[in-house]
């Protein structure tokens, strides 16, 4: 999944939530890319490319094992990752990984134009709004 780089080379491959201190990892410009999240803008490649939709589950990084696992046990690994999707704007990385998922599984389950509408659209006002933003 391509972003540009807001985070040093050497940081621990772990979600950004799970660093003792995020802020003493970002890259000069790292927390404003953050904070607009302009750093997922490469990820429209992805999209123009069919590796990513606008809504479904965000990518879950390589060694996070227990949301792989309850992903897949749930068939929610079946759908195409998305740059935003329902949990994302219900908590984002504020989430423990059992309510990501029944999020993700409930988008599973009322996927459709209009519901990806409703998605987008409060992802745009969560992101004017910064919300969710903690680095």
């Amino acid at each position: 999944m391509p972003k540009f780089r807001s985070m040093r080379i050497g940081t621990p491959a772990l979600a950004t939530h799970l660093l003792d201190n995020p802020d003493a990892y970002l890259t000069p410009l790292g927390s404003f890319l953050r904070r607009s999240s302009i750093d997922e803008l490469p990820q429209l490649w992805s999209i123009l490319c069919g590796d990513m939709s606008f809504v479904g589950p965000r990518p879950a990084l390589f060694n996070q094992h227990d949301l792989i696992a309850l992903r897949t046990e749930h068939r929610v690994s079946e759908l195409v990752p998305g740059l935003t999707g329902w949990a994302q704007i219900n908590g984002r990385d504020d989430l423990p990984v059992p309510q990501k998922v029944m999020l993700d599984l409930e988008y599973l389950h009322r996927q459709s134009f209009l519901f990806d509408l409703q998605i987008l659209w409060l992802t745009f006002v969560k992101v004017l709004a910064r919300e969710g933003v903690s680095h």
